[in-house]
């Protein structure tokens, strides 16, 4: 794995981040790459989101920089496909658990502990591909995310995200149910008002100077395990953007 120099996180105020949030995550680090523990659903849902990118953007050779990128579940995947990639979080333990599996399995990813926001000072207008998954709706002010997100692309680069839709039916799924009633995920890991409509999302992104082109929706079946994409994004979804910046 590649060497990379001591990381200098930035001070609260500078980034667009809910510390309450972050600590969640950092406290269950120790746990992301067990395939049944609280992170089993991201590991399910991770080579349908890996080949949702892998079938529209060239990875072969692409800059690629993965936001919130966690224990480096996508990271990985995208290294594999070929892409020279960069990915960063805000949780030092997530990036130790990243660091620590990719060196176990030979891979060069330059991981991180900064802001996006931070990287976007140092690196306009940078990468290719700039993937951003479950995150948007853990910050406190996801338009400037996506403002932030389109400030890192080359023109013509890709900006993919994914979310989960506001409304009845993804309260009773992806809160009710996944938290409360079968435990898949730790209760309190999602707040209703910070999930985000479609409709939301397309407008940040026309805003940040984003093209979106497509949105598919993520079915997830609990009971199965089985994952695959569809044209209902009712729940969890998926968005493909394109960076219209000159």
């Amino acid at each position: 794995m590649s060497a990379t120099p001591p990381d200098a996180p930035d001070p609260p105020q500078a980034s667009n981040v809910d510390r309450g949030e972050l600590g969640k995550f950092e406290a269950l680090a120790h746990r992301f790459w067990d395939p049944d523990g609280e992170f089993r659903p991201l590991h399910r849902l991770n080579p349908v989101r890996a080949q949702f990118v892998a079938d529209r953007a060239r990875l072969t050779g692409a800059r690629v920089l993965d936001v919130g990128c966690g224990g480096g579940l996508l990271a990985e995947s995208l290294c594999r496909a070929g892409g020279t990639v960069t990915a960063i979080d805000l949780a030092p333990g997530m990036i130790d658990a990243a660091r620590l599996h990719a060196a176990e399995g030979n891979l060069t990813i330059d991981y991180r502990t900064v802001s996006a926001e931070s990287v976007a000072r140092g690196e306009p207008r940078s990468f290719d591909v700039i993937t951003c998954m479950e995150m948007l709706e853990h910050v406190p002010d996801p338009a400037a995310m996506l403002a932030t997100l389109a400030e890192l692309t080359r023109p013509g680069g890709h900006v993919f995200i994914s979310t989960i839709h506001r409304n009845l039916r993804s309260f009773l799924s992806a809160i009710v149910a996944a938290e409360y009633v079968l435990g898949l995920l730790p209760r309190g890991t999602h707040q209703y008002e910070r999930l985000i409509r479609p409709s939301e999302l397309a407008r940040w992104g026309r805003t940040a100077g984003l093209s979106l082109l497509e949105i598919a929706g993520l079915d997830f079946d609990p009971f199965t395990g089985r994952c695959a994409l569809s044209r209902d994004p009712s729940v969890n979804y998926l968005a493909h953007f394109t960076s219209a910046h000159p």
